[in-house]
C-alpha cells in the first residue's frame, strides 16, 4: 500500500523545487526530515508540509505503519505560468513569467 499527497498551483519555480525533492526520494521518511532541517532552500517548508501531509495519509487513510514509511517517489511538474507585465523605457513593457508548480509525494511501507 502507498499514500499520496499533493502541492499543487504553489507560487515557486519547479526547478527551484526539484533541488529539495532530490535530496529526500527513496529515504526513509525520519531521514528525509531529518535532510530537510539541514537544506538551506526556500522551498524546503514547502516539501516539508508536503511529506508531512503524505506520512497523515498514510497513518489515517491507508492504515500503514507509520514508523515504516520511506519516500517511494516524489516528483515536481510545472503548473501553469502567470504572465505580467513590467515597465520598461520609453514606454514599453517587458512580460516576466511567474512559475508555479505542483510537487507530488507518494510513501509506502517498506517490506
Amino acid at each position: 500500500m502507498e499514500a499520496k499527497a499533493l502541492a499543487r498551483y504553489v507560487r515557486i519555480a519547479p526547478r527551484k523545487v526539484r533541488l529539495v525533492v532530490d535530496v529526500i526520494r527513496g529515504e526513509n521518511v525520519e531521514t528525509a526530515f531529518r535532510k530537510l532541517q539541514f537544506v538551506n532552500k526556500s522551498s524546503k517548508e514547502l516539501v516539508e508540509k508536503t511529506l508531512k501531509s503524505a506520512v497523515a495519509n498514510a497513518g489515517q487513510n491507508a492504515d500503514l505503519d507509520v514508523d515504516n514509511l520511506y519516500v517511494k517517489s516524489a516528483y515536481v511538474d510545472q503548473g501553469p505560468t502567470l504572465k505580467r507585465f513590467i515597465p520598461r523605457a520609453m514606454r514599453r513593457a517587458t512580460q516576466i513569467q511567474k512559475k508555479t508548480s505542483h510537487i507530488t509525494i507518494i510513501v509506502a511501507e517498506r517490506n
